[in-house]
């Protein structure tokens, strides 16, 4: 089978994986696969960092139970090994179903489901062959496509390269990004009183920045360059942030950070411009998978941040992760659940009060509801007993009262 240079860097390891499946065509006894479709998760779900915390899962399994590993183009893991205990790798994909439970092919799946396909050699080595088969010539379909548009000038996004990215994080250093900054606040809501504002979120905004600096290019689509310019993002904001005097957003704030983030020198610099007490009143947001890809490295964040003063919330959570997280033991102070209509399924009482009791366990006065965009949420939010909120439907909500105070 030849292939062109080309080939040989686009479907390397599609190339691989048949060539080992066909290495095993006489060396199937107690040999087998799993194959785990994450290219059918939904693209939010297919950034950096969970693919590379899909990979680790199986790092200990490679080691002790001579397997191999095959991260795909197409964004899926394959596994082949031998000789190991069914419940070892069991055990393995579960945690994987774990990491994206909020997803709905995870959501809607059973033992035989699109999430993943599994293979005992002994008697379905065919069925094997032809997937790996399949897989190669579906990256080598996959290769010639984006080749033609190249080629073609097709007027698609193009995929960013190292070189573009350089030039949006040169862009970035010099530009003044404070009208790509926005702010949602999060509110005190009681059923017998009007919302009081706790504190404002602060971010900017990725799509509107790739709009006004890089329209042609699509900086998702690189996992690696997409993650390093998030964390570029994070001290850029900080940097602004150090040398703003807007009183605005000089407290009670929020900002959403890596872990990473938190011990650089740009961290340091904006702590250090902080006013006294302005510490106490600002919220330090983490991503859940950020949090649990390197425990050791948030734990001396966190302390770190919490003997300077700041709270930290732990984002990303929904109703299937949250009874898997132990806020008191994690040492985050708040947590924020997100809202999916599928809570208040009226078909499953059951739901409802299991979420309740995980509220309880939590702290109700720990748990913010997000992503509230409509009045069946906040509805579902009180019946559960929460009082803090951040979405849409609550930025709707308090308008006309903002617009009614402004000065005239």
């Amino acid at each position: 089978m030849s292939r062109s240079a080309q080939e040989e860097i686009s479907t390397d390891q599609e190339y691989r994986l048949l060539e080992q499946v066909d290495r095993l065509s006489r060396h199937r006894n107690g040999r087998r696969a799993v194959h785990v479709h994450l290219s059918r998760l939904r693209s939010e779900n297919r950034r950096d960092h969970h693919l590379r915390i899909a990979a680790s899962t199986f790092e200990n399994q490679v080691r002790a139970f001579e397997g191999q590993l095959f991260q795909l183009a197409n964004q899926d893991l394959f596994f082949i090994y031998r000789d190991v205990h069914p419940s070892e790798i069991d055990e393995a994909v579960m945690r994987l179903r774990y990491l994206f439970t909020d997803d709905p092919l995870v959501q809607d799946s059973d033992e035989t489901d699109g999430f993943c396909t599994w293979y005992d050699l002994e008697r379905q080595y065919d069925d094997l062959r032809a997937s790996a088969q399949a897989l190669y010539e579906d990256a080598q379909r996959r290769q010639k496509r984006l080749a033609q548009i190249a080629g073609t000038g097709q007027t698609s996004k193009t995929p960013i390269n190292a070189h573009r990215l350089g030039e949006l994080i040169d862009i970035i250093a010099k530009a003044d990004l404070s009208n790509l900054l926005r702010r949602q606040a999060v509110f005190a809501i009681l059923t017998t009183q009007p919302p009081q504002p706790l504190f404002r979120e602060l971010f900017i905004s990725i799509g509107d920045l790739q709009k006004l600096v890089l329209p042609n290019y699509d900086i998702l689509a690189n996992r690696w360059l997409f993650q390093y310019l998030t964390e570029t993002l994070d001290k850029r904001m900080l940097a602004m942030l150090s040398k703003n005097d807007d009183p605005a957003i000089s407290n009670s704030f929020s900002l959403n950070l890596n872990v990473s983030t938190i011990l650089s020198k740009e961290f340091m610099a904006f702590d250090s411009s902080l006013k006294a007490g302005a510490r106490g009143t600002i919220v330090i947001e983490l991503q859940m998978l950020d949090v649990y890809a390197d425990i050791a490295a948030f734990t001396f964040a966190r302390d770190f941040a919490r003997e300077r003063g700041y709270r930290l919330c732990l984002d990303g959570l929904n109703e299937l992760t949250l009874p898997i997280v132990d806020r008191e033991q994690l040492g985050i102070d708040l947590v924020k659940l997100q809202w999916k209509p599928n809570m208040a399924d009226d078909r499953l009482p059951e739901k409802k009060a299991k979420i309740r009791d995980m509220v309880e366990r939590t702290g109700k006065t720990k748990v913010i509801m997000c992503h509230v965009d409509t009045e069946e949420a906040l509805r579902f939010g009180h019946s559960i007993g929460l009082a803090m909120y951040q979405g849409r439907f609550i930025d709707q909500l308090v308008a006309p009262r903002n617009a009614a105070n402004r000065p005239r």
